[in-house]
């Protein structure tokens, strides 16, 4: 179980950006009127690609330490690679997941199965969905509308109602650009710790063109293959 929870942790740190896709126009936000954009939203999202920067601040001892890569998404399908500091791959396909460290020739495998409830409620935060799936999943408030990295943006601010959830992840602080209802900046809070982590996206490319191909599973002769403990 507790490498489920952090396989789930790592999802929630990447999968948030894609729920929100383009809005037309420019209005007051209420989170009914993000509701309704999110819905529009989830009918067209197929798939998505972007840059994904990554800071995990402990707070105990002050310590931020910053990773970089790349992610493409297509269904219920996520490729997350790592380049900086350490390459990493974290490969979703359906109920299997897979963490694969080149330096330690090592690849984690996760079948899912037993938790998908507890991931989709991680994933409810992102990849086409509903606004109205969001808004029964977490308690919505809208913070304000600040300048962030000089974009005007929207700031919601998502609790869990889920007890599964909530003994990961406290609340997520989320920042959408107004001009594309796109994810600018998500702030995920531990529960328990207060170590939080800022998630940042540029690049992003809605409904790219992502082979099949990448969500195979093959990994270098060699790569030891671990089963996780369920």
């Amino acid at each position: 179980m507790r490498g489920i929870r952090t396989a789930c942790v790592i999802l929630a740190a990447y999968t948030l950006f894609c729920g929100v896709l383009a809005a037309r126009g420019r209005q007051e936000e209420t989170l009914d009127s993000i509701q309704a954009r999110m819905d529009d939203a989830a009918r067209d999202f197929h798939s998505l690609s972007a840059d994904v920067q990554r800071t995990k601040v402990t707070v105990v001892v002050n310590d931020r330490s910053t990773e970089s890569g790349t992610i493409r998404v297509r269904g219920d399908k996520m490729l997350l690679q790592l380049k900086t500091p350490e390459p990493r791959t974290v490969l979703r396909n359906g109920d299997n997941l897979y963490l694969y460290t080149p330096g330690l020739q090592r690849v984690e495998e996760y079948n899912l199965g037993k938790h998908r409830g507890l991931v989709e409620e991680f994933l409810l935060l992102g990849f086409g969905t509903s606004g109205r799936d969001l808004r029964k999943a977490y308690r919505v408030t809208l913070v304000g509308e600040p300048v962030l990295d000089r974009k005007k943006t929207v700031e919601l601010e998502l609790t869990p109602k889920s007890s599964a959830v909530q003994k990961q992840i406290s609340k997520v602080n989320l920042w959408l650009d107004r001009s594309t209802m796109l994810p600018v900046q998500q702030e995920f809070y531990e529960t328990g710790s207060g170590d939080y982590s800022i998630v940042t996206y540029s690049h992003v490319v809605e409904n790219a063109k992502i082979p099949e191909s990448i969500f195979k599973a093959h990994w270098p002769k060699g790569t030891q293959k671990i089963k996780a403990q369920q």
